[in-house]
């Protein structure tokens, strides 16, 4: 996009695209109404009045609380304040983990692209909260953006932190032991810095992960005994596997036999083995040609693919995949067939997540075209994790975030870069020969009806 000449007209035009954004956001339907907030309120309400916290329900539902104690724990402090404080306060850590999350996956495009870091930063702000997955995320109240935050901090802890804040460095793993510790699905990073070998950082997540549910143990004993005997495996606390919303492995096949049968254990476990063993396999590639933020974003889609339940808002896990196509797109020769490719498949992956299409499908009965249609954030994620491109040994990594040593790293590209111009000093683009043009399938995955996010 052309950026206005003038500092003044740069303002005007910030602020009409938030101006639209905001006018977007108040008007758009399929706002969630802080459902899950209202569950995390009334449960940790209920559990301080001597009530079990796993048999709490929000009235008139059967949805009630389904994270692990720790983040029960971590929620306490929302009985202090009233249900409006509380909200304040969701949407002000919201919009700080999105800091965080832009910054991680962005810096280094913004510095590398554009003369206008505010400007950039702005417009890239706008494309964030356009996402569908992050829109849902903060109308349902969810947690979604801190956990993602937490995790990419550890990112940049593995990249830049050791470079230069060696003590800081040291504290790679924390986020991620924190976010497993709230809630499991980010316990799969753990295993990427495992096979990763990076030791001291996966020591660190599983010692504080494991640090704070014992913490949890210890101060809820019985609260903890439910959770990790009874409520972690209920999965009718989070509604119909078969639901559109649940972009996942397995709600695809829920969805394929459903009403007829349930779906086959057996095929789910041999799927989710492969996506793992694929997952493995090119995480290590893309650690062994220093690119971190490519790892953490395969990882993310292998967690969307592999969670029993993926509902839309958990769906940020792939907003790093975003960053690095954007990123790869604009580092690539100007004018190639390769920039073009990566660029167009990153603008498409870009508006599937913006738009509501599964809706269309959400009764699935369109056929074979409803179940592809019904389907597409699960063929978006493994598009992604097949064939996201990574860097290679050797390749330039300048930039604010290089770094010596075995991992070396460009560090946190970036991905609604696209947005915020560029005054295009390429630098030279990684070529990933297999790379083929995979059409990203479109679709927004509908919401739940409104569980307070998945054990999964």
């Amino acid at each position: 996009m052309r950026v206005p000449a003038t500092t003044r007209g740069r303002v005007l035009a910030g602020l009409g695209m938030a101006a639209a954004v905001v006018f977007f956001l108040t008007t758009v339907p399929f706002h969630r109404n802080w459902f899950d907030l209202h569950v995390y309120y009334g449960a940790v309400e209920h559990w301080t009045g001597g009530d079990p916290i796993y048999d709490y329900l929000r009235p008139g539902t059967h949805y009630g609380f389904t994270y692990p104690p720790f983040a029960a724990l971590c929620m306490l402090p929302m009985t202090l304040v009233d249900w409006h404080s509380a909200l304040a306060v969701s949407q002000l850590m919201n919009v700080a983990a999105a800091a965080v999350i832009l910054h991680v996956c962005l810096d280094s495009v913004i510095r590398r692209e554009s003369r206008h870091r505010w400007f950039a930063y702005t417009a890239a702000a706008c494309m964030l909260a356009l996402l569908e997955p992050v829109r849902d995320t903060v109308s349902f109240g969810q947690v979604n953006l801190l956990l993602l935050a937490l995790v990419l901090a550890d990112c940049r802890l593995l990249t830049a932190g050791r470079a230069r804040f060696p003590s800081l460095g040291r504290l790679a793993g924390l986020g991620i032991g924190l976010a497993a510790a709230i809630k499991l699905t980010p316990a799969i990073f753990i295993c990427y810095l495992l096979i990763t070998r990076r030791w001291r950082a996966a020591g660190v997540a599983i010692g504080t992960a494991s640090g704070a549910t014992l913490l949890a143990a210890w101060a809820a004993p019985t609260a903890s005994r439910t959770f990790w005997t009874e409520a972690m495996w209920n999965t009718d606390r989070v509604g119909s596997l078969a639901y559109v919303s649940n972009q996942s492995w397995q709600g695809m096949l829920a969805r394929l036999t459903e009403p007829f049968a349930e779906p086959s254990r057996a095929v789910w476990a041999v799927g989710v083995v492969l996506l793992l063993w694929l997952w493995a396999r090119r995480a290590r590639q893309a650690v062994a040609a220093g690119d971190e933020l490519a790892g953490f974003a395969l990882t993310g889609a292998a967690a969307c693919l592999v969670s029993p339940v993926t509902w839309v808002h958990h769906l940020v896990w792939l907003i790093p995949a975003l960053a690095v196509l954007a990123d790869k797109g604009l580092r690539a020769d100007p004018g190639g067939r390769r920039r073009r490719r990566l660029l167009t498949w990153a603008l498409v992956s870009y508006a599937v997540l913006c738009s509501s299409m599964v809706w269309l499908w959400r009764w699935n009965d369109g056929g074979a075209p409803g179940f592809l249609g019904a389907n597409a954030y699960v063929w978006m994620a493994l598009f992604l994790l097949l064939l996201l491109p990574l860097g290679e040994p050797g390749a330039d990594r300048g930039g604010p975030y290089a770094q010596s040593g075995p991992y070396a790293q460009s560090g946190p590209s970036a991905t609604m870069g696209l947005c915020a111009h560029a005054t295009a000093s390429p630098s030279p683009s990684v070529p990933v020969s297999w790379l083929s043009e995979q059409p990203a399938s479109p679709t927004r995955p509908g919401s739940k009806p409104a569980p307070s996010g998945s054990a999964g």
